[in-house]
């Protein structure tokens, strides 16, 4: 319990006078509910002996609608005061969580499933909420409050008494304590099991096309009934240990009011007591009930809140692993691209996948970067990204090393279109315009005129205002290219870098694509990474990479007639090119 207050003491010291406030007017409210009881027992008395008049009886009736009111109002307030900081912390939190993971590279997203992320900024912050809301109402109570009661009924009403009705209670405390051990890493295993689930749901849904092509669907389902099993499971381990705490409490306040009216009415036998205090005593025994009832919850939601907040910090401890520089050089434009024995390995990985990188790239010139599968061209223009840690060797822009260039500056000179292209579920409009929000229609037709996507608007069913759904479902592998390049040409970016991004069109509208590129983009500079050599016949230089070393760089007459590999899949690819023309 206080491990998890540490922790959340920067949120109780930026939110001091929101709790200040909530504490001072539930502990008023708690003092001003003592007193009703108090003024029944001298009512039952005054019956008892005769002294009660009409008059006593309104003016003891309208103290207590008085009180009823004043109670009413300041719990008003108090609850909003105390639950309005609820909300507060998990907004804080959650705003907090998606910043660190707009910042984080792709090696933090390799390490951690999405569907447990997600719990994280869901399950576990409405856990981390209630510890800052009903948690702090439970600890007021079973702790300020119960003192109270029990100072009132110590003083005002019988010691003796007082001293027998909790003898319970420090058996209860023994065993809060222990079953709060117990649920503090069961609740972590069950929240842990529901990230699990959340991953499998999110990879099913984005895999259903491939689930139904190869007829999984009952294999998928099996999987998912293991997975919410285990959940179940886990879920019940934290309900078994939950469900203690009412019987537990039940059981020993049963004991308390045992000796409450036993020993009470014993008191009373020999005159230590009078019968108005033995009902002021069983009703504010009654009042304990709930602060007795608090020592359970307090225990059970402070250590679900603990576990669920080690869980949310420890997400926010990862480090960025790609550091800002400390004093960032001002680069007022990108001009010469250069990569001086740039050898890289991925943090994964056990051998190198860049080996002695080195080329330039004046501004405005093309590069086409080609190779086999997995011979490092998507590699190679990540190094410009800064998407990891960097290897060895110097990547610099207009001489200033990439690693003491601003991650703003560096990403704002960029237009990237990877390999895997990401649409958003909104309408193709919004997706190219996420390049550029302020775009003119304008800008808008001509960066659909250059990725050759203008011309498919017609026979969408709702033209730009059609939604693609989730990662652009609702599109072909090609549609979603041409969309992604034209979000990219719409940004009119300094470096335009296309990942193998027309990997899913036809030759004819890869050319068009190409021919566009070079008109509207004459003076920028651009890198494009293919399998398709006639997307960089074209190229000011070319890059052949194999497993991750320059095997043949030149342009393209040079590199034909040196009768490499490049001069091999050149001519395999023409003659694929004359088959296809031909059938």
């Amino acid at each position: 319990m206080i491990s998890v207050m540490k922790k959340l003491g920067w949120f109780f010291r930026m939110e001091w006078k929101r709790y200040t406030i909530a504490i001072i007017l539930l502990t008023t409210c708690g003092v001003i509910e003592i007193l009703p009881p108090m003024m029944v027992g001298r009512f039952i008395d005054q019956i008892q002996s005769g002294a009660l008049s009409w008059d006593r009886v309104m003016v003891t009736l309208f103290q207590l609608g008085g009180i009823t009111i004043v109670v009413y109002v300041l719990s008003y307030i108090w609850m909003y005061q105390l639950f309005g900081g609820s909300f507060v912390v998990e907004r804080i939190l959650r705003s907090r969580l998606m910043r660190h993971f707009l910042k984080m590279t792709p090696t933090f997203y390799e390490r951690n499933r999405t569907g447990d992320l997600m719990a994280r900024a869901t399950n576990d912050l409405r856990a981390v909420s209630n510890t800052a809301g009903f948690g702090i109402l439970t600890l007021i109570d079973s702790t300020l409050w119960m003192a109270t009661l029990l100072f009132i009924m110590t003083v005002f009403v019988s010691w003796k008494l007082t001293l027998a009705a909790i003898i319970p209670l420090p058996l209860m405390a023994l065993l809060f304590s222990l079953l709060g051990k117990r649920i503090h890493q069961k609740y972590s295993d069950a929240q842990q099991a529901f990230g699990d689930m959340n991953d499998g749901v999110l990879e099913t849904i984005s895999g259903i096309r491939v689930i139904r092509a190869y007829v999984q669907e009952r294999a998928a389902e099996k999987q998912f009934s293991d997975v919410t099993e285990d959940v179940l499971q886990k879920n019940l381990a934290v309900v078994r240990i939950d469900s203690l705490f009412e019987p537990i409490t039940k059981i020993l306040v049963g004991v308390s009011y045992l000796i409450g009216l036993g020993y009470g009415a014993y008191l009373v036998f020999h005159n230590e007591l009078t019968v108005g205090g033995l009902v002021a005593f069983n009703v504010y025994l009654g009042m304990l009930i709930w602060p007795m009832f608090a020592i359970g919850e307090l225990i059970n939601i402070m250590q679900r809140g603990n576990a669920s907040l080690d869980r949310v910090y420890e997400t926010m401890g990862s480090k960025v692993d790609v550091r800002e520089p400390q004093e960032p050089q001002i680069v007022n434009q990108p001009g010469k691209i250069q990569f001086e024995q740039v050898t890289f390995r991925y943090p994964k990985s056990s051998v190198d996948n860049l080996t002695n990188i080195s080329f330039s790239l004046e501004p405005g010139q093309t590069i086409g970067i080609v190779g086999r599968t997995g011979s490092g061209k998507t590699t190679l223009v990540k190094q410009l990204l800064r998407e990891y840690p960097a290897g060895s060797g110097r990547v610099s822009i207009s001489g200033v090393a990439i690693d003491q260039i601003g991650m703003d500056e560096l990403k704002s000179w960029f237009g990237y279109v990877p390999q895997e292209q990401f649409l958003f579920s909104r309408t193709i409009r919004s997706n190219i315009l996420f390049g550029k929000e302020q775009a003119s229609d304008a800008e808008l037709e001509r960066s659909m005129a250059a990725s050759a996507f203008q011309k498919d608007v017609a026979y969408l069913p709702s033209g730009l205002k059609t939604l693609v759904g989730e990662k652009g479902v609702a599109l072909s592998g090609g549609q979603k290219q041409r969309v992604s390049i034209a979000r990219a040409m719409i940004a009119d970016p300094q470096i335009l870098i296309l990942d193998d991004a027309m990997s899913a069109v036809d030759a004819r509208t890869e050319a068009e694509i190409i021919a566009n590129i070079r008109q509207t983009r004459a003076g920028k500079t651009t890198i494009i990474t293919t399998h398709r050599l006639s997307a960089v016949k074209h190229a000011d230089w070319i890059l052949v990479l194999d497993e991750g070393v320059i095997t043949e760089q030149g342009i393209h007459a040079e590199l034909v007639k040196q009768n490499g590999w490049y001069a091999e899949q050149f001519q395999r690819q023409q003659v694929e090119a004359i088959l296809e023309e031909g059938s």
